[in-house]
């Protein structure tokens, strides 16, 4: 029974890897083949999620499959970010996070102060307001499916919310890597705080790092935006108690959400993963075993961007075109200015510090 709970995730694992190899092919044939480039313009990250797209909107993805590519989707993807920790120096994960978390901060109030006033113009449902204000400044669908439990949400509201921020989360992770070379002048630190905290999930994160990545050569990008976006989402620890409080204000109801479950632990195995890198920094570099711990550095570096890109065929394959149609505007017009306004908090927020200091 163990043994076939284990076997039927494989085949939308190997599917998330087949496209992942077709994308990398891909990549090569546009790049090097076809326009003479030493590489593509379009990265292998974002062709996966868009032949993702394409087929998983022409064709119906099986059930059997559908749990393989869920699977990838939330662990595949966790397994691909810890092992990003593998690329950051001592001390890095400090010196972005001071810089990150007051940006952050300030993100979340304003996403929150817009969309307050909002629903008040668009006479939205308020759970749906909840949901969109969560998923829009912390960690997207993870933050909206810990939220709608706490303040009693409807399906329907979830599924609205949850198409939302899918929606608008793809589009600034295919959009936002060329903007942000271009504002910000290819400043690795501007970037990757940009895209940490302006774009909703992990995973559109995380693709959108190595497209910048694959692109224009920055794993430092990369690396800021992982670590900006991870911080993000230890916020889920302070919003979802606070949106329980606000929801259930002036009511004796009974706390239904638990700290401990909302933990987004993966982030505990990326500062593993920087420890590690550090530990063996020490203790092998500068000696006979200096090769073979460089190779395990490439070796890990390389996986987390082979897992990432499954992720996010996964995710392409997953996202259902079709069923936008029957969602209604007001919480889409909700859910873009909610995008436009982290957007732009962000961009003026990285502009004033680094005028300031």
């Amino acid at each position: 029974m163990l043994k076939n709970k284990y076997l039927v995730v494989i085949p939308g694992i190997v599917l998330a890897f087949v496209l992942y190899t077709l994308s990398q092919g891909f990549n090569n044939i546009i790049g090097i083949e076809l326009l003479g480039y030493e590489k593509s313009p379009i990265s292998t990250a974002m062709i996966a999620i868009l032949i993702g797209i394409f087929f998983g909107n022409i064709f119906q993805v099986r059930e059997m499959t559908s749990i393989g590519l869920d699977f990838t989707q939330k662990y595949i993807l966790k397994l691909g970010i810890i092992c990003l920790g593998i690329q950051l120096k001592p001390f890095e994960f400090l010196e972005f996070g001071k810089i990150a978390i007051p940006l952050i901060i300030i993100c979340i109030i304003s996403v929150l102060v817009v969309v307050k006033l909002l629903i008040k113009k668009l006479k939205i449902p308020r759970h749906m307001a909840y949901l969109i204000s969560i998923g829009s400044t912390v960690c997207g669908t993870t933050a909206i499916m810990a939220t709608a439990p706490v303040i009693k949400a409807k399906k329907n509201e979830i599924s609205y919310a949850i198409a939302n921020i899918t929606v608008f989360g793809i589009l600034s992770m295919l959009i936002y890597p060329y903007f942000a070379n271009y504002y910000f002048e290819s400043n690795p630190l501007q970037i990757g705080l940009f895209l940490g905290t302006s774009i909703h999930e992990t995973s559109q994160v995380a693709a959108a790092g190595l497209i910048y990545d694959q692109q224009f050569n920055s794993p430092e990008t990369l690396n800021i935006a992982t670590v900006t976006k991870l911080i993000r989402n230890t916020f889920l620890v302070i919003m979802i108690p606070l949106f329980a409080y606000l929801y259930n204000r002036g009511e004796a109801k009974e706390k239904n959400y638990s700290i401990i479950k909302i933990f987004p632990y993966f982030v505990l195995g990326f500062v593993g993963m920087i420890i590690f890198r550090n530990i063996g920094d020490h203790l092998f570099l500068d000696t006979t075993s200096s090769q073979n711990w460089s190779q395990t550095v490439d070796i890990i570096k390389s996986s987390s961007k082979v897992f990432l890109t499954m992720a996010m065929a996964a995710i392409g394959l997953s996202t259902n075109l079709r069923g936008l149609k029957t969602m209604g505007y007001k919480p889409f017009v909700v859910g873009f200015i909610a995008m436009t306004t982290v957007g732009l908090v962000s961009l003026i927020t990285i502009n004033i510090a680094y005028l300031v200091f």
